[in-house]
């Protein structure tokens, strides 16, 4: 791990050995390259800023000088004034945000970024320049290491470039996290969807309610096999769950490699973990036990109880004071109405708000729209806005809301044709936890379905979106959920090559994406991430099974 803790840095500031008249294989595509013949040699070259760069990007540059020296046995010196030859890193606020500009010549590597998170992307575009022996921990120092003549114009196509990790289902730990924020480094990915609590398992802690992680995080036991044709279960406690001083940590973490963290705390429905630590806050009034098994439980929130919803305010106040992201996911999907049908505070509540079903939706639908709308206003009290599941749509959704298209791209489409801003996270081309082989007796165990990496490759995130509402999609998010997933090894495999087509999808231009050389460069990364210990599939190869 402490290689891979080291990764944004030391790859950020390694280079490569050899010229490369030919394309160099990179992913995500970059928006414009052209290729010279020559080399820039680079042991030892001097490195230097524009003063115009804030301190951590500044910091940035120095660390590169640091493993620039280290890498090739010869000091570089650093000048906090820009040079001509050498390295040379400037800012230029024209460009667009997160974009970048690399020129390599005979003299000099000259990199201007739009901002800090532009630098942090040009670092990930000269990382993946260099043969993969540089990504070892240790490499041995070269003299005569060079770099390609090459000049990139680049900036991503969606704003939001998103990887989702579920963590209530198993639990996950905060050096796997790490890990995991290093690898989405390297491929241009910016944000973090952290799904933080679940029915079968409360991962952060809170202050105020110390029984959602002393009770709420662990559950007696797990089903094994898949939940539609197994009743066995191991009989072993699963738990685990972030300290909020791990929290700061892993938010510091990803900051400094350009990725901003959205935790999701689902509500009103996936919340018996919560109950089965506070019952009260439930319809019935318990006994809850965290589910053991997978699968949706009727089991919800009580929308009706002012303490319940006053206890989701309480858990959003912390949970903000934690994570500095402009949203906030709240869920929203899979909330089974059953028990509202029948509770009599939320029979109560659906009279007092003057909610009656109509030819749309049930009057328990619009009940969870107040709820929705409820949080939406609390956090944009907080300067903060909302993300839910695509069944935020259910009912009414205030304007404001993101609205995050999971089931398939339908939701998606009807939200932006509303004006709501989406990211287009649709199961039939970004679940990641569906089989990436058709072989699946020698596949480790999936939910379901299947997903190859050419099929998540080729979605179009704007098929189907009138022109007039494209602007409303703001981006793309790959997700793994982890009912069948326990280990890293499995999480990592499941991730990898389709969460690196996902990051090609969010960033490259859509003329620009080719699957056939995506795929040629996938033999590069697949050496790269051999180094780093990070687990892949080879199906595209037509290898099958998890080695």
């Amino acid at each position: 791990m402490k290689r891979l803790a080291l990764l944004f840095l030391s790859l950020a500031a390694a280079v490569g050995l050899q010229a490369k008249s030919a394309p160099v294989n990179l992913i995500p595509q970059p928006k414009e390259v052209t290729y010279g013949t020559g080399v820039f040699k680079a042991a030892g070259a001097p490195v230097s800023f524009d003063y115009t760069l804030d301190k951590a990007s500044s910091d940035l540059v120095r660390a590169f000088a640091d493993r620039l020296s280290l890498l090739s046995g010869k000091p570089s010196k650093v000048t906090a004034k820009a040079g001509k030859k050498g390295f040379v890193f400037t800012k230029d606020g024209t460009l667009p945000a997160e974009g970048y500009n690399l020129m390599i010549d005979g003299k000099a590597v000259q990199v201007t970024a739009a901002d800090y998170k532009g630098l942090v992307n040009a670092f990930a575009t000269l990382a993946q320049l260099l043969p993969e022996d540089f990504f070892r921990e240790a490499p041995a120092p070269k003299t005569d290491w060079v770099l390609p003549q090459i000049t990139v114009k680049d900036a991503p196509r969606f704003g939001y470039r998103g990887f989702h990790m579920d963590v209530a289902r198993h639990f996950f730990s905060v050096e796997e996290v790490k890990k995991i924020l290093d690898v989405m480094t390297l491929y241009k990915m910016n944000r973090f969807h952290w799904h933080l609590t679940d029915d079968q398992g409360w991962r952060i802690e809170i202050k105020r309610y110390p029984k959602l992680t002393s009770v709420g995080s662990v559950r007696k036991q797990t089903l094994v096999g898949h939940h539609k044709r197994s009743s066995e279960y191991d009989g072993i406690p699963h738990g685990g769950y972030y300290t909020q001083e791990q929290i700061r940590d892993i938010v510091a973490y990803a900051q400094q490699r350009g990725i901003v963290i959205i935790p999701e705390i689902d509500l009103p429905g996936h919340m018996v973990a919560a109950l089965a630590a506070y019952p009260e806050l439930g319809c019935t009034g318990g006994p809850y036990e965290v589910r053991q098994k997978w699968g949706i439980a009727t089991e919800v929130l009580c929308a009706g109880r002012e303490m319940s919803l006053r206890f989701l305010e309480d858990v959003l106040t912390e949970v903000m004071d934690l994570f500095p992201s402009e949203y906030i996911h709240i869920g929203g999907d899979e909330c089974r109405k059953q028990e509202w049908e029948k509770c009599p505070f939320c029979q109560r509540k659906i009279e007092e708000l003057g909610l009656r079903s109509d030819e749309h939706w049930t009057k328990e639908q619009y009940l969870q729209g107040y709820v929705t709308a409820r949080m939406q206003n609390f956090l944009a009290e907080h300067g903060r806005k909302m993300i839910g599941w695509d069944e935020v749509l259910e009912g009414e959704l205030k304007p404001g809301a993101t609205v995050m298209s999971w089931r398939g791209t339908k939701g998606g489409i009807k939200a932006a044709k509303m004006n709501f801003d989406v990211i287009m996270s649709p199961n039939t081309y970004l679940y990641l936890d569906y089989y990436q082989s058709q072989d699946t007796d020698a596949e480790p165990l999936a939910i379901g379905h299947y997903l190859p990496v050419e099929k998540t490759y080729g979605y179009k995130p704007l098929d189907e979106i009138p022109a007039e509402f494209q602007s409303h999609i703001i981006g793309v998010q790959a997700n793994l959920w982890t009912e069948y997933i326990a280990s890293p090894k499995h999480l990592e495999y499941m991730y990898f090559p389709r969460a690196m087509a996902a990051a090609e999808i969010g960033w490259t231009p859509e003329e620009n994406k080719d699957f056939d050389r995506f795929k040629n460069n996938l033999n590069h990364h697949f050496r790269i991430l051999d180094i780093l210990g990070v687990t892949y599939c080879r199906a595209v190869f037509g290898q099958s099974g998890m080695r």
